[in-house]
């Protein structure tokens, strides 16, 4: 391998333009690590709040956008048994995969499943992690449970519909138009609200309110989720599109005995990371395998066209997920 590759980089905070298709030095494996040689990239939201100035990365991963991606294992560093050179893996990243090679903690790389190529599988990780340690782990959603999801026809919508569906809930989910909502029902959503037609707290009140929604929008849906809550009923907020200040009757909380709560996943250790890949091996891949559920794919762009890209992904017509063809 050459010492040299080809990447995309910020090359200053502001809109999709800086992004800017540049050389940099190959990474090394570490101690516990892995290179991979990258095939296709995810592009995600973060990636995009991080481009605009929003999302700084940890002190010690890349400062190249890029949460995900799947591809061949180039190289492994000490202390790695789990994985060969060759494999073919997907693999959370703490950052660096808008590149031709990238590296990431062992314990962070899934089998790339069963009859899956490489494009599909680079839109695993972020969404999976995102969604099993959210509305599973954290939400502790149940089967027959009443579950509802913002942005149905996300990449995280999608994810989300498909797995609650699976474990057995019942599925509600807000999008922006008729067409996305057949998105979502046709995945397994029982109800899809169009949110500029109907008031998704007047759907979920009808039905007994939720017991757990997942929402990425924030600003006055805060407010109007508590009140789509069933009592006892659990908010989990995992991003704030339209802001992350609301006025609210705290109140509620107490006498129906509801939570908030929420997270974000990159600043979280390696080794919960690693625990969240544990839970996804044992009870996702599996469906992964025998393809029950699977990634909605929205569209494909170049490595150098990065910034195409991620004026896709703000726009309000995206469905599923977005990829960068990275390799050959």
């Amino acid at each position: 391998m050459g010492e040299m590759m080809r990447a995309v980089e910020i090359s200053e905070p502001g809109g999709p333009e800086v992004l800017t298709l540049c050389q940099r030095s190959r990474p090394v494996a570490g101690q516990g690590e892995v290179v991979i040689r990258v095939a296709y990239a995810g592009v995600n939201r973060p990636d995009a709040l991080q481009r605009a100035g929003n999302y700084a990365p940890p002190p010690d991963a890349s400062d190249l956008p890029g949460l995900e991606a799947a591809g061949e294992i180039a190289e492994v560093g000490p202390g790695v048994s789990a994985w060969k050179v060759g494999d073919k893996v997907c693999a959370l990243l703490p950052g660096g995969g808008y590149a031709e090679y990238v590296k990431t903690p062992a314990a962070h790389c899934l089998p790339v499943p069963k009859g899956m190529g490489l494009r599909e599988a680079a839109c695993l990780p972020e969404t999976y992690f995102t969604v099993w340690t959210n509305v599973f782990m954290r939400g502790g959603l149940m089967a027959g449970e009443r579950f509802l999801v913002h942005g149905g026809s996300s990449g995280i919508g999608t994810t989300a519909i498909q797995l609650a569906q699976h474990f057995g809930a019942r599925v509600f989910a807000t999008a922006g138009s008729d067409e996305k909502c057949k998105v979502c029902t046709d995945l397994g959503a029982e109800r899809a609200i169009n949110y500029k037609t109907e008031d998704f707290v007047q759907v979920l009140k009808a039905e007994g309110g939720a017991n757990l929604i997942l929402d990425m929008v924030g600003g006055d849906y805060i407010s109007r989720n508590l009140k789509a809550l069933a009592d006892d009923g659990r908010l989990v907020q995992i991003a704030f599109l339209s802001g992350p200040v609301a006025e609210l009757n705290f109140a509620q909380l107490m006498v129906r005995r509801l939570t908030i709560t929420g997270s974000t996943l990159r600043p979280q250790s390696d080794l919960a990371k690693a625990r969240i890949a544990d839970e996804l091996r044992a009870q996702v891949w599996p469906l992964l395998d025998a393809g029950t559920v699977a990634p909605v794919m929205d569209s494909e762009f170049a490595l150098a066209d990065a910034a195409q890209a991620h004026a896709r992904i703000e726009s309000p017509g995206h469905v599923g997920k977005i990829v960068l063809k990275v390799g050959a």
